[in-house]
């Protein structure tokens, strides 16, 4: 199948269905050749001139454009079910989620997709939650839906809690899935689904029928994450799935809010070791709301006193990094500067938060202000 034969949307996911090509391994190569398509169309000699790839990748690259019957196919079913695809290259696609080391290349989406481009909060917590902490997710949800899309993981207890909270006060909730869009995880939730795709939006990386195996929902945590302004822990055992949330937040640069709870529950000693390591204490919606309008303002001064001047050489390299990971090697190529040089031009950007390195030799340029 013929690479010009396919959308640049059809290409993404084209080469997305892969077997191998994982986000990091997708953001190489787009990095490399610039986009989908140019992947999908290069010849296998030219695909192992990319450095981080394994065999088994370029093999799966290679063959890539075969797999459109596939990608025709579930353009089809989307469809059916009511669904779209995002790709990383449209509009629709949250420059949020480009903070992340590896942003996932497709979004599939069902309900209101104009909520990926609006203000929004993560609530998360404990799949068996308390009655306090389900009534707190729930009642912090409602005030907070009333000002910010509320972002959760449609899992038992506090995601779900959060959701209904949302939908309760008439706001808007995000559900990020760790399965494919038509599979309703967990089962008690099904009514839950119904209601968001009606009125919010269910969101996941992963292709219609992917079933909910463990391994992918701390990289749907990563998404919930990149989502929000600020993350509110509500209920957290000391090894709780929400803590990595959390962190992840930490690692972007978004807020991490927890919510106390009585000192010897252990359902609360996550949310407690939050508290002790720095975490905003949540204690009320107005509280939450007047510490994000906090930052906001201090990072727009911030932003107002601060212009940073480069040189020539360093905006030309800042110019060639995108808001996506790239191979620091190809952005090294592509400058024409020795390896020296480079490098102390990528330690002023770097310091100056123009831009960062992350993990598999990457750099991503950084949103300014």
């Amino acid at each position: 199948m013929s690479a010009s034969a396919m959308t640049p949307a059809q290409a993404t996911m084209c080469l997305s269905f892969s077997p191998g090509i994982g986000a990091v391994a997708y953001w190489r190569l787009i990095s490399y050749f610039g986009d989908a398509a140019a992947v999908c169309a290069a010849p296998e000699k030219a695909l192992r001139e990319v450095m981080g790839l394994s065999e088994k990748q370029r093999r799966a690259a290679v063959r890539a454009a075969s797999l459109l019957p596939t990608v025709r196919a579930e353009e089809e079913r989307l469809a059916e079910l009511g669904g779209v695809c995002i790709c990383h290259n449209q509009s629709e696609y949250p420059e949020k989620l480009l903070h992340l080391a590896d942003p996932p290349p497709i979004l599939y989406a069902a309900g209101d997709v104009s909520l990926l481009q609006k203000r929004a909060i993560a609530v998360v917590g404990s799949r068996a939650a308390s009655s306090y902490g389900r009534r707190i997710s729930f009642t912090f949800a409602q005030g907070l839906a009333r000002h910010l899309v509320v972002v959760s993981g449609m899992a038992l207890g506090i995601d779900g809690q959060a959701h209904a909270g949302a939908l309760t006060a008439g706001g808007k909730s995000i559900g990020v899935l760790g399965s494919g869009l038509d599979v309703p995880y967990p089962p008690a939730n099904a009514k839950l689904f119904a209601d968001m795709r009606e009125r919010g939006l269910l969101l996941s990386e992963y292709p219609l029928g992917t079933p909910p195996e463990a391994f992918r929902f701390p990289a749907r945590n990563r998404i919930i994450a990149a989502l929000g302004e600020g993350i509110v822990v509500v209920e957290a055992a000391q090894r709780s799935g929400a803590l990595i949330t959390a962190q992840m937040a930490l690692d972007i640069g978004r807020e991490v809010f927890a919510v106390p709870g009585q000192v010897d529950s252990a359902k609360s000693a996550g949310c407690h070791a939050l508290l002790h390591d720095g975490a905003t204490i949540a204690l009320s919606v107005d509280n939450i709301l007047a510490a994000l309008d906090g930052i906001g303002a201090r990072k727009a001064a911030a932003a107002d006193r601060e212009e940073i001047i480069l040189t020539d050489e360093q905006a030309a390299v800042l110019a060639l990094v995108e808001s996506y990971p790239q191979s620091r090697e190809d952005i090294l190529a592509r400058s024409r500067l020795s390896a020296a040089r480079f490098a102390e031009i990528l330690i002023y950007l770097e310091l100056e938060g123009l831009l960062e390195s992350v993990p598999g030799d990457m750099l991503r340029r950084l949103p300014v202000g």
